[in-house]
């Protein structure tokens, strides 16, 4: 298979090198974007309705590349190739340069990889999918094609944590994956200054269960260009709660003063979480760049986070948790992939109000969440429309309405009532 795969290599690689439109910039390097706090980063998929089977277009996509460019994201990050997206938000970009030549956006290219016999009954994760080999060549082909936009190509998604049950596979095939196109930079068949990481769960990172901890996932850290984690106190708040169910003692305070100490502690846990990351990493000698490749927080769920669950979905919550978690990775050089940009509803396209569904800043009613209402004030999304209608606020942009849909984390009430 490796062999094949150098032959198509070497075919597509003479065509594709003179893709980059002659005499133009090729840009920052992935080393002096991750890290640096004027370039926020975004999760983005761009698809509208419940299904992927509908594409968003190109224009649709630079619509969208626009809002987010006024919002200050200059990174994007994508999660697969094998579907037109993700070559079409390359495209897009490139014509929003060519359009203005001021316009700055850089992504982080996702090559999906997974084990075989994936998501049916019985998949099998000591093998691999026999789709992987043409996931990672179209991601190599996109990558020599749009050199001023694609900076990272992260090898898998989620896919060495055992809990991904439908579609985990063994750690060796992302490492085989990441030497792979290492040994392409090397030949000059890839940028040399293009980075190559796996962006997973901070567990499969070594920074959670000891069974993680193996001689597959020290060659990685050494293979990789740096460390991408994700962290996710939102789901904690069911799956591991005590940092959510914890106040300290004191006299009685207001809901509000509840809520926001839940908040700050949420913070803290993706601290320790990416702090147990790089005790690991200096543990074993290893010393690389940690970013976040995605943490985020949705406003509505009918399951575990819910008002029958965890309480943590709503507005309120995830406007506290972007501001925070903005801060704290801007203040200390890390690079944040914040997920996501915009509600889609494809992910759990069977039940509209499960939490998948709502992870982004902007619904699909063209309406910005509470974390964004600053910015509508402001005037940024002025003359950029979404899907031909202008973007508006949420609730009418009246907190009174949004604070009647914030729920108060159980026990931190009770225990000061």
């Amino acid at each position: 298979m490796y062999r094949y795969i150098t032959s198509m290599v070497s075919v597509f690689f003479l065509l594709l090198s003179n893709c980059t439109p002659a005499n133009k910039s090729l840009g920052k390097k992935a080393s002096e974007i991750l890290g640096d706090s004027t370039y926020l980063a975004i999760s983005y998929g761009g698809y509208r309705t419940n299904s992927r089977d509908k594409q968003p277009t190109v224009k649709e996509i630079k619509d969208d590349m626009r809002m987010l460019n006024a919002m200050g994201i200059s990174v994007l990050r994508t999660y697969n190739v094998h579907l037109p997206q993700a070559s079409n938000v390359l495209k897009a970009i490139r014509e929003l340069k060519e359009e203005d030549e001021n316009f700055k956006m850089y992504v982080m290219l996702g090559a999906w990889i997974d084990c075989k016999d994936a998501w049916t009954a019985n998949p099998i994760h000591d093998k691999e999918s026999s789709r992987n080999a043409i996931e990672i060549q179209t991601a190599i082909d996109l990558a020599n094609q749009y050199q001023d936009i694609v900076k990272i190509l992260s090898v898998g998604n989620e896919a060495m944590v055992k809990w991904a049950a439908s579609y985990y596979v063994e750690p060796r095939f992302i490492l085989n994956w990441v030497n792979y196109l290492q040994g392409l930079k090397r030949e000059d068949k890839l940028p040399s200054d293009l980075w190559i990481t796996s962006s997973d769960d901070f567990s499969s990172w070594g920074g959670g269960s000891k069974e993680y901890h193996t001689k597959v996932l020290e060659k990685l850290y050494k293979a990789v260009d740096y460390v991408s984690i994700h962290t996710y106190p939102y789901h904690n708040t069911h799956y591991n709660p005590e940092f959510w169910q914890k106040l300290g003692t004191g006299k009685p305070i207001s809901n509000k003063q509840i809520i926001d100490a839940a908040m700050r502690s949420a913070l803290d846990f993706a601290k320790c979480q990416y702090d147990s990351v790089f005790h690991y990493m200096q543990g074993i000698g290893i010393n690389k760049p940690i970013h976040i490749g995605e943490t985020g927080w949705a406003t509505v769920s009918n399951g575990f986070y819910g008002d029958k669950g965890s309480k943590a979905a709503d507005e309120y919550k995830q406007g506290m948790y972007h501001s925070l978690v903005r801060d704290w990775t801007n203040k200390n050089g890390i690079s944040c992939f914040y997920f996501e940009a915009f509600d889609e509803q494809w992910k759990d396209s069977k039940n509209p109000m499960g939490s998948e569904n709502h992870f982004g800043l902007v619904n699909l009613n063209n309406e910005a969440k509470y974390a964004l209402w600053s910015l509508v004030d402001k005037g940024v999304f002025n003359g950029l429309p979404r899907n031909g209608e202008p973007i508006t606020k949420t609730y009418g942009g009246d907190i009174d309405s949004l604070f009647k849909m914030v729920s108060i984390p159980t026990m931190l009430k009770d225990r000061n009532e």
